[in-house]
């Protein structure tokens, strides 16, 4: 007896499937490139040191040149004053102007996109206003380094593995409190290798390896657990729409390849409190500035982390706890007659 052949697929359906990919490929390409094409200083903060009409001066000219909403200003009291702005990272460098005339202050570890930016503002300034200014990089990258391309790169293998692990980990692994304890042992592992590539192999990245390993475990596992908790709530759908924001949002809108304030407004700020930019800003601080301005991004890591545990915690009843999401999760047995 001949086996049933298949059912042919419809037109109608393969256009439907088809058109369905297309569209995914159109939300792929606008996640990742509007970020990328809009990158423009949006109340970007910045220093300026200088008498009060000079002062004055240069924030109009700044408003003037860019837009009256491009940057934050600060007034430092002086040269060591704005140095100490940028070493706390409340601002991304300075405008000094002082008895010998005028510089700029970048920091190029924090952004190397707006310590170009800050750069090619000094190097406009005429030479009647004593332009060019010269540059004092206050946190350089390193010269294996030089455009900070390293610390850029880091957050897609963060994410990849941070899904990887709760995806993975929830197929093959039965019992709750075991794919738990094996996303967090890949989240520390992950840490170890990101730090050790990093830093070891690769040398884009300063400061004590233990603490980036810290920083870069933490983000991992911040996104491994709440995928693994939404997994455990709602199925496969609930991993699907996890993984879809830290993909489509979190990755996109990290801000490593520039600065958060260089993002549309407000999306900057979003992606400040996902994941990847979380951890992006945590990084740079550790390594660079002595920890300073990490509070914020650790704590945003820390409540992700504390939400995917609760997730996991949760008692879970129906298709969740037959799928194996439960520790006492039921074999069934074959009993031969």
């Amino acid at each position: 007896m001949s086996a049933p052949s298949e059912t042919t697929t419809s037109w109608c359906a393969l256009a439907g499937l088809v058109v369905a990919l297309a569209a995914l490929v159109g939300v792929l390409l606008t996640a990742f490139a509007w970020p990328a094409v809009n990158q423009e200083p949006r109340d970007l903060p910045v220093a300026v040191a200088a008498p009060p009409e000079a002062a004055d001066q240069i924030t109009r000219s700044l408003a003037e040149q860019a837009g009256d909403e491009a940057f934050d200003v600060t007034e430092a009291a002086d040269r060591a004053a704005a140095e100490e702005l940028v070493a706390d990272r409340e601002v991304y460098g300075a405008l000094v102007v002082g008895p010998d005339g005028g510089e700029v202050l970048v920091a190029s570890a924090a952004s190397p996109a707006v310590a170009r930016l800050l750069t090619g503002i000094g190097a406009a300034v005429p030479a009647e206003a004593g332009g060019p200014w010269p540059v004092t990089d206050l946190a350089p990258t390193p010269d294996d380094d030089p455009q900070g391309a390293g610390v850029a790169s880091v957050v897609l293998p963060l994410v990849i593995g941070g899904m990887a692990g709760a995806v993975i980990i929830s197929q093959r692994v039965r019992g709750r409190a075991r794919r738990l304890v094996g996303v967090l042992a890949l989240a520390l592992l992950a840490g170890l290798v990101l730090a050790g590539v990093l830093q070891g192999l690769l040398g884009a990245l300063e400061g004590t390896y233990w603490l980036n390993t810290g920083v870069l475990a933490l983000g991992t596992a911040a996104i491994g657990t709440v995928l693994l908790g939404l997994r455990h709530v709602s199925g496969v759908p609930g991993l699907g729409v996890g993984a879809a924001v830290v993909m489509l949002l979190g990755n996109p809108l990290s801000g490593l390849t520039s600065a958060p304030e260089m993002l549309p407004t407000g999306l900057g700020t979003l992606g400040q409190w996902l994941q990847p930019g979380a951890t992006g800003s945590a990084l740079r601080s550790v390594a660079w500035f002595d920890g300073a301005g990490a509070g914020p991004a650790l704590l945003t890591l820390g409540a992700w982390l504390a939400v995917g545990l609760v997730l996991c915690a949760l008692p879970v009843r129906g298709r969740a706890a037959v799928s194996g999401d439960d520790a006492g999760a039921r074999t069934p047995v074959t009993v031969a007659r």
